[in-house]
């Protein structure tokens, strides 16, 4: 008998991260329904599926209430601002996301009975005073500081998602992504990858904050995907970090970058720790590493 073809909804599915997730759920055999109002995605991130049969968008903010009345199996909450710039420039909407739009993405996985992941971050951890951090670390973070309202959004993302495994049974997953860089990542997007890229290509100063001694690791967005999508696969249901676990001073990465792109530019240090539109502000953490978890998921079929 023919295994039926299996359905994922990903809502933020127009982002960087949502875009290289349908790609592949399409490329594993899924049909995929897109979800985003494009208050940060792009429809360039997925216009190449435009031709697609099995991947339907939808435009629409997942704050409200989404009704599918085909059968789901999987629902993959991507849907936030997740740079610097867009979480600063839409604090509001980051925490209505991460509290109603995930209660809302809950509420469709429970009433279809579906698998849920979300897509939470490291950001959770605040600015840690455990280094490198574990999944069993609560965090320290200033909910009062301007990156309050997404860490503060994710806290209580994770938190809703356990109330819906515990109290509904809902079988869901959380993985925690640190830093990622791919294609589809914008130039402008404050993170520290374009920053220091775009500072390079134009032969500018690549700019670190104070001595550059800040800490983080870097992951490939083609490897994190595989990693989500192995995580949803499995039976685990706690949060699992994902990323690379090898890390690299803020100068010593903007020297790999001025290498790689063959560039004239020169290091320059920026003092002003007010500046959080860039690789590090005054409340993001001086180092960022997470510890290699003892989870493996094998590759099932999904």
């Amino acid at each position: 008998m023919k295994k039926k073809q299996p359905t994922s909804v990903v809502t933020g599915a127009a982002g960087f991260l949502g875009s290289h997730l349908a790609d592949l759920l399409l490329a594993r055999g899924h049909k995929v329904i897109g979800i985003d109002n494009f208050i940060t995605g792009s429809v360039n991130n997925i216009s190449h599926l435009g031709g697609s049969p099995n991947f339907k968008f939808i435009e629409q903010d997942v704050t409200e209430f989404i009704f599918l009345e085909v059968p789901v199996h999987y629902v993959w909450h991507f849907a936030s601002p997740a740079s610097p710039v867009d979480y600063l420039n839409f604090p509001i909407q980051t925490l209505k996301v991460g509290s109603l739009g995930t209660h809302k993405a809950l509420g469709l996985a429970k009433i279809k009975d579906a698998r849920f992941l979300l897509a939470s971050t490291s950001e959770i951890y605040g600015d840690p005073l455990v280094h490198p951090q574990t999944e069993e670390y609560w965090g320290n973070v200033n909910p009062l500081g301007p990156r309050g309202c997404y860490d503060e959004a994710k806290r209580f993302a994770e938190a809703l998602t356990m109330a819906y495994h515990r109290e509904h049974q809902v079988k869901t997953r959380i993985v925690r992504i640190f830093n990622t860089y791919g294609p589809r990542m914008r130039l402008n997007d404050g993170r520290v990858v374009p920053a220091f890229i775009s500072q390079a290509l134009k032969n500018k100063p690549v700019t670190v904050f104070g001595k550059g001694r800040q800490t983080r690791s870097f992951c490939y967005v083609s490897d994190l995907i595989e990693g989500i999508y192995r995580l949803m696969m499995s039976n685990y249901h706690l949060p699992v970090n994902i990323g690379n676990p090898t890390e690299m001073t803020m100068l010593q990465f903007a020297g790999q970058i001025i290498h790689a792109t063959r560039s004239r530019s020169k290091i320059v240090s920026n003092r002003c720790r007010r500046m959080i539109r860039n690789n590090a502000g005054p409340t993001s953490p001086a180092r960022e590493k997470f510890s290699v978890g003892r989870r493996k998921f094998p590759c099932t079929k999904g």
